[in-house]
């Protein structure tokens, strides 16, 4: 009913009337619930102490994945199930295998960070099948330990598939009957009064896109809401107060992914982890790219969408679009308009967005005859840290020749901005050392960087120069080549 979040808590239906709207899963769980046992680290995501799973039917499938509990807000919690590290223990006291195979291989010390390990490695389990060690890594990028070192609780990863149970069917029945029964066809609205102010905040979740279109048109001024992953820490690190919250996450029409003969559509509700796959089946770069893009808890909850539509300068996503030719369309009521991604992105914190509109999906055009694509992260960390530069370059070679190019950066400049400059130099030349060099001195009309805790000024354009020239080495010497197979994607 309206005004009121349900949720499955260790197997029992939780109802929350009129719950703060941008009240964080961590808060309410340790000072509500009292369940210490998710920690708070970072709250913003990178630490993984507040790790929680999210179970939710998916096509009918229940599907289990790790989050951060202190970016995300309660009301997402509607229609799934929460499940803590308290949940994993059964009643008669055994342990889970996930906990059982951490005690058995000593991966934990002072026992701050394990919870959240406990839950990364939980999701894992819940995955199915036998990890290999690239896996196993990836699961636990988004977890630090000062302590015990990743040695034992890799181990504890191995250790867990051997002490696997046999899942009760009529017990994972039950759960999906009863997640079933909680979904909702209507749209969540919410209002309370709470924070230190004391002021009304609002929560609008539709479940149509004809709902997101109306409720955006009467609060023109709201703030969107879909994984979390940005607005959470407006409100965790910036104390920003919402007023008014319109949470895309559960509008079905905005989760879709499709394949037409043309292009990949991608809704603006789909994850980093739904698209991470089909993307990379077309693009491997950009597959890989995605998949540095912070943890995994990050990736099932942040979207491609939402990172578009907040437009920062140092999005991964974006350069890696834009060089493979995406559009973006908007919606407006019954209206659409349809642009060239970059034309998206105005200014630094200015985006071609009125009052009312929002991002409805990405299309991003398959890789064609001769096309050569590639996408570069520099950053201090390999995994789950901020770009220092992101370059991204689409080639199509006839003959020797550069009858196509797109190249676009994210760092370089106020917002993510394609290399006119550097475009033109390349576009009709033959691919080689010569047309190299006057490329990489048309960098200097393109892009004027700055200097910041990330990197200097210099390092970026030497790095954003030499990212160009790891292109051309790769596509003219053999070195990892990987030309796009069209037989191979045609049916991805």
């Amino acid at each position: 009913m309206s005004g009121t979040v349900r949720f499955l808590l260790d197997g029992r239906y939780h109802e929350l009337q009129n719950p703060d709207p941008t009240k964080t899963v961590l808060n309410f769980l340790r000072y509500e619930l009292a369940r210490t046992g998710t920690k708070e680290g970072c709250a913003e995501g990178d630490c993984g102490a507040c790790t929680v799973v999210l179970g939710e039917l998916v096509d009918g499938i229940l599907r289990y994945r790790a989050v951060n509990a202190c970016i995300l807000f309660v009301p997402t919690l509607d229609g799934k199930e929460l499940i803590t590290t308290e949940s994993l223990k059964s009643a008669d006291g055994t342990l889970h295998p996930v906990q059982q195979a951490l005690i058995d291989t000593h991966g934990s010390q002072c026992g701050f960070c394990t919870p959240g390990f406990v839950m990364s490695l939980y999701a894992l389990y819940e995955e199915g099948g036998v990890p290999d060690r690239a896996r196993i890594n990836d699961a636990l990028a988004g977890n630090l330990c000062r302590c015990t070192g990743y040695g034992p609780i890799i181990d504890a990863a191995k250790r867990m598939q051997e002490l696997r149970v046999v899942i009760d069917a009529d017990a994972l029945h039950d759960r999906m009957d009863a997640l079933k029964a909680l979904k909702r066809h209507e749209m969540l609205k919410l209002s309370s009064k709470g924070g230190l102010t004391g002021n009304l905040k609002e929560y609008y979740a539709p479940v149509t896109i004809g709902e997101l279109s109306n409720i955006s048109l009467a609060y023109p001024d709201a703030t969107y809401l879909a994984g979390g992953t940005d607005v959470g820490l407006w409100v965790t690190k910036q104390h920003k107060e919402l007023s008014q919250v319109i949470y895309v996450g559960d509008v079905a029409e905005l989760r879709e992914i499709s394949i037409t003969d043309q292009s990949v559509e991608i809704g603006a509700g789909v994850t980093y982890s739904d698209a991470m796959e089909v993307l990379g089946k077309f693009y491997p770069d950009m597959g890989e790219l995605i998949r540095r893009i912070g943890s995994v808890q990050i990736r099932n909850s942040g979207t491609i969408g939402g990172n578009i539509a907040n437009g920062s300068p140092i999005g991964d996503s974006m350069p890696a679009l834009i060089a493979a030719g995406a559009t973006l369309t908007l919606r407006m009521g019954e209206m659409e308009r349809t642009m060239p991604l970059e034309d998206y992105f105005i200014d630094y914190g200015k985006q071609d967005r009125m009052p009312g509109e929002f991002v409805a999906r990405v299309s991003v055009p398959k890789p064609h005859e001769g096309q050569h694509y590639r996408a570069y992260k520099i950053s201090k960390r390999f995994d789950q840290d901020i770009s220092a530069v992101c370059g991204a370059f689409s080639l199509t070679l006839e003959d020797d020749l550069v009858s196509e190019v797109r190249i676009a950066f994210g760092g370089m400049a106020a917002t993510p901005k394609r290399a006119r400059a550097v475009e033109g130099a390349l576009t009709g030349k033959t691919w080689c050392e010569e047309s190299l060099e006057a490329a990489l001195a048309a960098f200097d009309e393109d892009f004027a960087p700055i200097s910041d805790m990330r990197a200097s000024a210099e390092y970026r354009m030497m790095a954003a120069k030499n990212l160009l020239r790891k292109a051309f080495l790769e596509t003219t010497e053999g070195v990892a080549t990987r030309v796009l197979d069209l037989e191979e994607v045609a049916h991805g």
